[in-house]
């Protein structure tokens, strides 16, 4: 199961982050909301950085609270350093209006840039029309801009609208049913998809909440998931983090800055399909549960054989340290570490941005509770599919899991500049 700690298939990192610049508030919103109008702008501006590698280019690294810059030739959110927090929904195409569709997608583009600069939408959350709803609903009000990240993506459904039939690439596939899968379809594809990742839960919770609203009638939330705490750490030297059954995650993520391995494993190329995917990605959403409570019932010479990786350390089987290369051979057959290996999966890479979950319990007294994956890849034939196969037919950690909820989407390159916006290479002749 590519998705549990898949620390071994080489699942990739996060390409550090850059400070936005934040345009000055307009004049009506400095009468409107005075000195806490102010504070927005400054939040988007405020902190010191260090220069790291985004995408192919040196630029400041936000630190913790200040703003990922929104365009660039990638969508953040995918090689983006990872955030602490996800509100990762799906939507279902409620119009069959073209235009009133792609006008929904300059919207949100145009929101979605203001709301990662730590501005609020339009006219703001007060100060306009009494009679009106206001433009924003105001739960990010003198908040941080938090590292927000939001990440589009389109379903294999939506080439069934608007005559896009034709544009569908190849790689995006329809995924195939593995074993052991129990799958929940109200919790499974969409029309389209958002990722917001932020490290204030608020932000992100607001962000989902203001694109379901301006999509209202348009779009309608088909489901939906908050995340907790990444599942693997991609920032080089960071600590690594550790998954619900407390095995460090993520040990051999590639790193953020590793333009090489981006473009060999996640970046869509010229060659590879339709020329509006040039520069984008694949993504693959699964809902994984996990048997939190046999888990914890498990001896720990067990759980470390399951892994192939020992518990406290994090270092692989017959290794002192977390970082050691692995011995692959020296492991069970059936160890997750040696299953997922790229060795064991033709060199197969994707970079995975997870998160943990808890939904309360299953009426049972049972945790609903488990992995929210992520992977993103360069073609999901040649990425998720055959780990996930090998993984379904042989880890040792199936006994302790099982995948309820899945998705797969396709997602554009970025958003340029102004003029541009989310999908415009795919609804448009002459992009």
């Amino acid at each position: 199961m590519a998705e549990i700690t898949t620390n071994e298939p080489g699942t990739a990192p996060e390409a550090a982050t850059a400070e936005g610049n934040s345009p000055a508030p307009s004049r009506r919103a400095l009468l409107a909301f005075g000195g806490a109008g102010l504070a927005l702008g400054a939040a988007a501006a405020g902190g010191a950085v260090a220069m790291v590698r985004t995408g192919d280019e040196v630029a400041p690294a936000a630190e913790s609270g200040a703003a990922v810059a929104f365009h660039g030739a990638h969508q953040a959110g995918i090689a983006t350093a990872v955030q602490d927090r996800l509100h990762f929904a799906a939507f279902d195409v409620k119009t069959d209006d073209r235009e009133e569709f792609v006008q929904l997608l300059k919207d949100w583009t145009k929101a979605a840039a203001r709301m990662t600069e730590g501005h609020a939408i339009g006219e703001g959350a007060y100060g306009g029309l009494a009679e009106a709803p206001p433009d924003d609903t105001g739960e990010a009000l003198g908040l941080k801009p938090s590292r927000l990240t939001l990440t589009i993506g389109f379903g294999p459904s939506l080439f069934e609208k608007f005559g896009l039939g034709d544009k569908r690439p190849d790689a995006l596939v329809d995924l195939p049913k593995f074993p052991g899968d129990n799958l929940d379809k109200a919790r499974s594809g969409g029309d389209l998809c958002v990722q917001a990742c932020a490290d204030d839960p608020q932000v992100a919770v607001h962000a989902i909440r203001n694109l379901a609203r301006i999509g209202f009638g348009k779009v309608a939330v088909r489901w939906s998931q908050l995340g907790f705490g990444k599942t693997s750490s991609t920032t080089p030297g960071a600590q690594t983090p550790r998954n619900l059954f407390g095995f460090k995650d993520g040990t051999r993520n590639v790193s953020g800055d590793d333009s090489a391995r981006l473009d060999e494993h996640v970046w869509v190329g010229e060659k590879d399909g339709p020329g509006w995917m040039t520069g984008g990605s694949y993504l693959v959403a699964r809902r994984i549960r996990m048997n939190i409570e046999t888990w914890d019932r498990t001896p720990l010479g067990e759980q470390e054989d399951i892994f192939g990786r020992d518990k406290g350390e994090g270092a692989p089987v017959g290794k002192a340290k977390e970082h050691d290369e692995p011995f692959l051979k020296a492991m069970k057959p059936t160890a997750h570490v040696r299953v997922a290996h790229p060795d064991a999966n033709h060199g197969a890479t994707i970079l995975r941005r997870g998160y943990s979950f808890t939904d309360g319990t299953d009426g049972l007294g049972r945790l609903d509770a488990g992995l929210f994956f992520l992977a993103y890849q360069r073609d999901v034939r040649k990425g998720f599919i055959p780990v996930q196969r090998n993984l379904a037919r042989s880890d040792a950690l199936n006994e302790y899991i099982q995948h309820v909820g899945s998705a797969v989407f396709a997602v554009p390159p970025g958003v340029r500049g102004k003029d541009d916006w989310w999908g415009r290479g795919l609804f448009t002749r002459e992009a």
